[in-house]
């Protein structure tokens, strides 16, 4: 775990979806203690003209923008992990994109251990069959 859904503005940039993908898995490891053998990220690009901030384009505004939803087991992280994960992720996103809008949101989903697994699963199973 974790499942991670990456949206970035603007068009398909092979590049840029690597290096995204490097920051995210970076940080998921370091701050939220995650494995990266059972890192999963798919990166979505969104045309320009198709984000909209405060009903203007990201195209009419000149800046880009990022959405990340990452699913995480349930009680795995504590809320200071959380927060320090959202503002490493927002400062890496503003270093790869300089002309980062602010409204670029990171949802960290706590997701029930018997409600979310992979392999055919959950982690709940898991969890049971450690003997934790």
């Amino acid at each position: 775990m974790p499942h991670i859904v990456l949206h970035l503005s603007g068009p398909v940039d092979a590049a840029l979806g690597q290096r995204s993908v490097d920051k995210v898995i970076d940080l998921t490891c370091r701050v939220l203690g995650k494995k990266p053998e059972v890192i999963s990220i798919q990166v979505l690009f969104t045309p320009s003209e198709q984000w909209f901030i405060a009903g203007k384009t990201l195209a009419e505004t000149g800046r880009s923008a990022f959405h990340l939803d990452i699913s995480v087991t349930d009680e795995t992280n504590t809320k200071a992990e959380k927060a320090q994960f959202i503002r490493e992720l927002h400062a890496a996103f503003k270093e790869l994109r300089p002309d980062l809008h602010e409204v670029s949101y990171v949802h960290v989903i706590d997701a029930r251990a018997a409600a979310y697994g992979y392999g055919g699963r959950t982690q709940e199973f898991r969890h049971q069959q450690a003997g934790v």
